[in-house]
């Protein structure tokens, strides 16, 4: 199993979130013609989740994977998942990159000390 830090290529010219939000934009408006509405987007991204879902439970959890899903590219999911969520995010005029930092400052200031302290977590 590949460590989930580490890549096969790094390269140089990685897309930074607000790029990406502004690729997908772009993307919409020049092949997609248009947004679809937020509700919409938010039925799309429920059913992306749930097919990132059953490809991760069966393939990693008790359950056996289906014959369909075996051959399914699970970064595909997961980019199918981010973008739905990126054109969410240009609908309503998050800024992800923003509030992706004041997320990651959140959980840093709360959970300094809760998890290296919770027994159950321990080696």
């Amino acid at each position: 199993m590949m460590d989930p830090l580490t890549f096969a290529d790094p390269q140089d010219n990685d897309l930074t979130i607000r790029e990406a939000q502004n690729e997908v934009h772009h993307w919409i408006q020049t092949i997609g013609v248009r947004y679809f509405n937020e509700l919409t987007n938010l039925a799309i991204l429920t059913e992306e989740v749930g097919e990132l879902a059953r490809i991760l439970s069966r393939r990693y959890g008790e359950q056996s994977e289906k014959p369909s899903d075996a051959g399914r590219d699970l970064g595909d999911e997961m980019a199918d998942v981010l973008w739905v969520l990126l054109a969410l995010a240009n609908q309503t005029g998050v800024d992800l990159t923003a509030a992706l930092e004041a997320n990651v400052a959140k959980k840093t200031q709360r959970d300094q000390d809760r998890h290296k302290n919770n027994p159950k977590l321990q080696p």
